[in-house]
């Protein structure tokens, strides 16, 4: 914590820091990382927090000041962000403080926009996502905001990324079972990086929405730790409620919900609300003038990692649709078929909807 505020007295001069709890918490993480009992760190917080400055800018610093030799590649969305990040990063290693406080670190000859060498072959490497990693290894690497929340919306655009991601970056470890990677950013999709490896599992994840939807204790870096109830916001002083709620308004409920509240289905809802929905205890009659429908959304296996097949039996009733029943497997076809034709069996009646892709167009040709 120390080194983050001469950090940020020399790449924001001038500027007072705010020290909220959120900052040791994030201190706290990267210490883990730094001793070797954490390889992967994914951090989730809203922007405007201090998130750069800390893990893209004073943790590269503070990693070759204590291991000259380490070799260190940070990426972020864009070419500019990694460039400034870079540019920040050198002039804290270049300042007088720092030489004194780490001798034994000195940029050597090789010392370009986004890529320097210390004398004893460390060094710290900027690139962004997609960008080539041909011939670099890392023993740390940084992911800091690896794509645009506009980009983030296109599915083309987070296949790119996820690919890069699993495809290139990962297989750039310099030691598979030693070298760590953070990842800090804000949530923009349910699929983005930070939802592929989060659905993968085996990382440390440190959550922290702007305003607190569960109880949450975060563990400190001076000691103790921040417990939050339901409702508390992240830091009052710098965004209270109001500020938020404009937010909200301004950006809408799903911008809003993934990057401030790092979840991307919005808790309210967004095309379905949640206020919509009533349950009852016993099915309603069905009735001659009632419309029944068995929807099925079919999947191609029935292997582990497939898909569900799933069937819903519904009774609409003007406005109103009841769900009477719902049929989840694994199935394959020649189970399918039969499931297919069992609920209908229970229910004559109904129409069938079947989804006209994959196994659906199979299924439809044999029930016509």
């Amino acid at each position: 914590m120390a080194f983050t505020r001469r950090v940020f007295a020399t790449v924001v001069p001038g500027e007072e820091l705010h020290l909220n709890w959120h900052l040791e918490a994030i201190a706290f993480k990267l210490d883990r990382v730094m001793q070797g009992e954490n390889r992967r760190l994914l951090i989730t917080i809203p922007p405007r927090h201090l998130k750069s400055i800390m893990t893209t800018v004073a943790l590269p610093a503070f990693v070759l000041g204590r291991d000259p030799t380490k070799k260190i590649v940070c990426v972020s969305y864009s070419h500019e962000l990694a460039t400034k990040h870079a540019i920040d990063c050198r002039a804290v290693m270049q300042s007088d403080w720092y030489q004194r406080l780490f001798p034994m670190t000195r940029i050597g000859e090789k010392n370009t926009e986004m890529d320097f060498i210390t004398t004893q072959r460390g060094g710290r490497f900027a690139t962004s996502v997609g960008g080539t990693l041909t011939g670099r290894g890392g023993d740390l690497f940084v992911i800091d905001d690896p794509q645009k929340p506009d980009e983030a919306m296109s599915e083309a655009s987070r296949t790119r990324a996820n690919a890069w991601f699993e495809s290139t970056l990962m297989s750039r470890l310099n030691d598979k079972q030693k070298s760590a990677i953070v990842m800090v950013m804000q949530r923009l999709h349910v699929d983005d990086i930070a939802g592929l490896v989060l659905e993968k599992g085996g990382w440390s994840h440190l959550d922290i929405p702007a305003i607190a939807d569960e109880e949450q204790t975060f563990r400190l870096y001076s000691g103790g730790a921040q417990h939050r109830k339901v409702g508390d916001l992240l830091d009052p002083k710098r965004e209270p409620q109001h500020v938020l709620d404009e937010l909200k308004a301004s950006m809408g409920t799903m911008a809003f919900s993934a990057q401030y509240l790092q979840r991307p289905v919005p808790l309210a809802g967004n095309l379905i609300k949640s206020s919509w929905f009533r349950f009852y205890d016993q099915a309603p009659r069905i009735e001659e003038t009632d419309f029944l429908v068995i929807s099925w959304d079919t999947a191609m296996k029935a292997d582990q990692l497939a898909d569900h097949s799933v069937g819903t039996i519904w009774l609409v009733r003007g406005q109103t649709s009841y769900l009477l029943d719902l049929v989840r497997d694994k199935f394959e076809f020649p189970a399918l078929k039969r499931a297919v034709l069992s609920t209908r069996q229970r229910f004559p009646s109904a129409n069938i909807l079947i989804e006209d892709k994959g196994s659906g167009m199979s299924l439809n040709l044999y029930l016509q």
